[in-house]
């Protein structure tokens, strides 16, 4: 059968039809719009700004419209967010998640350890994190589903392993992760064993060292530039040419400072040398809290909390005043530790978070017990949404939900702060991730949607062919999509059963523009009753019935 381009069009715009013919097309379509609306939401824009059973409309990865009385626009993917809550993505402001962590190498011994190669050294300022992505990590899916969409993530390593980048919780390559490359210069006060330097106080006179040697080249370099003639020609140094951001005020040094002694140490260096500071995965800072706020130092609060102490009522032993003590100190540096967020929104000082060191399940308990201990809801919501995005200098584009800003958003069933609120939708730069809710699928009872299903779409071409999907019993699905003219196979992705409605949505291209079409169906015993849709293109209704087993 021959078609003419403009039967070609409108097979795009019938779906399931056009994905099969895609390779026919003689014309590229231009780029299907990703357009979202979510209705019936309670939004909460920012700490303090909120609009109750709103729309909020998401466009080609931005927002564009948040209210009531909001008109969704034509070809839309309607959610339904009955009473759902809203909120910016969460920003992580000091993590390694995404990081591969490099394997560690057999490496001969040196002659002379007193003056080792920069790298041996851990004296690699240049190096840059980007190359260290994994799209693929788990971690990051982890982090996701829990509602954070940025983070700042730094390399593995000690002393100055490199450059720190703020990414993307999405994409499918490092790449299309970068928010924002070079974000800062990344330093751990540690050193080598039997390497120098290897004490705490080596790694402050080495770094002081690096520093003015910087300074002294950058100005050479100044210097050369104004009348080369009569002047040697400066040195190429990759290791110092990393710290002229720094010296300039253009670039943060991001140091992670866990413990009381190490933050004073960092402070000193700011105070000695006058760069701008980021103080990461902060988890002693109380007594500090005064002296962080007269330096100006940008500070991220690890979410790592300790363990609470469990009272055993069974265990009773005899009276012991040493043993005694010591637990009283034990629960006075927890409190304290837990109480730490609430210290700092006291003294007004602005204040992100960290997950490098903590477990991701363990992040909203641990939210928890911080505004149990005394941080207020609005505090920690802005802790993980407009704080790190004006700490970071992203406030133009994260933080709040405001139209113009990027579609980060976190959507759960209840208030994101109530013990009993699951996440059900994460939003990354627009792209939309539905998280599984066995709660609500243990109550509608599960329907089975294994076998083989013989569809059809009620469009101006028509359209028939099989969808086959796999049921391993355990919740997980998988299944690919044909069209009956040329039984060409496509994958499914994400492919869900929430109580008795199939979802998936799968892709195809057009000339050199991918376009993604989106189903929804009902199943009732073998019968299954649903729509398509296709992006601006509209809206298909479709039918299938599951074939008899042989």
């Amino acid at each position: 059968m021959n078609f003419s381009q403009t039967s070609q069009r409108l097979l795009v715009a019938c779906g399931l039809v056009a994905f099969a013919w895609a390779a026919l097309a003689q014309e590229a379509l231009p780029p299907v719009t990703r357009t979202y609306a979510f209705t019936n939401v309670n939004i909460i824009q920012a700490p303090g700004r909120k609009v109750d059973l709103g729309t909020l409309v998401v466009k080609d990865g931005l927002i564009t419209a948040v209210g009531k009385g909001i008109a969704i626009p034509p070809g839309a993917i309607v959610i339904k967010a009955d009473s759902m809550h809203v909120y910016a993505g969460f920003i992580d402001g000091f993590s390694r998640v995404g990081v591969t962590k490099p394997k560690e190498e057999q490496r001969e011994r040196l002659k002379d350890p007193g003056n080792p190669p920069p790298e041996r050294a851990g004296i690699t300022p240049q190096n840059d994190v980007r190359y260290a992505l994994n799209p693929a990590d788990k971690s990051i899916e982890e982090l996701r589903n829990l509602g954070f969409t940025v983070a700042q993530v730094v390399p593995y390593g000690n002393f100055l392993p490199g450059q720190a980048a703020i990414i993307l919780l999405g994409g499918k390559s490092a790449d299309q992760m970068v928010l924002q490359s070079r974000a800062a210069l990344y330093s751990e006060l540690t050193g080598n064993q039997n390497i120098y330097p290897n004490t705490i106080m080596a790694v402050m006179a080495k770094w002081r060292e690096l520093y003015r040697q910087a300074v002294q080249a950058k100005n050479y370099e100044s210097l050369y530039a104004t009348n080369r003639a009569g002047l040697e020609r400066p040195a190429n140094d990759r290791v110092l040419e990393a710290f002229y951001p720094v010296i300039d005020q253009r670039l943060p040094v991001l140091f992670r400072s866990e413990r009381i002694l190490e933050m004073q140490r960092v402070l000193a260096l700011k105070n000695d040398l006058k760069f701008p500071v980021l103080l990461g995965d902060v988890k002693e800072a109380w007594p500090l809290v005064p002296k962080v706020k007269a330096s100006g130092a940008k500070v991220f609060l690890s979410l790592d909390l300790p363990e609470e102490i469990k009272k055993d009522d069974k265990k009773k032993d005899k009276p012991n005043a040493e043993r005694e003590a010591l637990e009283k100190r034990k629960a006075e540096m927890i409190a304290k530790a837990t109480a730490q967020a609430a210290e700092f929104q006291k003294a007004a000082v602005p204040f992100g978070f960290s997950t490098a060191t903590v477990k991701a399940s363990a992040i909203p308990a641990h939210v928890r017990r911080m505004i149990a201990a005394g941080l207020s809801e609005d505090a920690a919501l802005a802790a993980l949404t407009t704080a790190p995005a004006q700490l970071l200098g992203l406030s133009d584009r994260l933080g709040s939900i405001d139209p113009g800003k990027m579609a980060n958003l976190v959507i759960s069933d209840k208030p994101y702060f109530n013990e009993k609120s699951k996440v059900r939708y994460v939003m990354v730069d627009g792209e939309l991730f539905k998280l599984e809710n066995k709660e609500a699928r243990k109550a509608d009872g599960k329907v089975n949607a294994g076998g083989a299903w013989s569809y059809k779409v009620e469009s101006p071409q028509g359209g028939s062919g099989k969808i086959v999907i796999k049921d391993d019993g355990k919740g997980n699905l998988t299944g690919t999509i044909t069209n009956s003219t040329t039984n060409r196979e496509t994958d499914l992705k994400n492919l869900e059963i929430d109580g008795k409605t199939l979802t998936f949505s799968f892709d195809f291209a057009m000339g050199a523009n991918p376009i993604t079409i989106n189903v929804s169906a009902t199943i009732e015993g073998d019968s299954m009753d649903g729509s398509m849709v296709v992006g601006q293109f509209g809206n298909f209704p479709m039918k299938a019935s599951r074939d008899p087993k042989n």
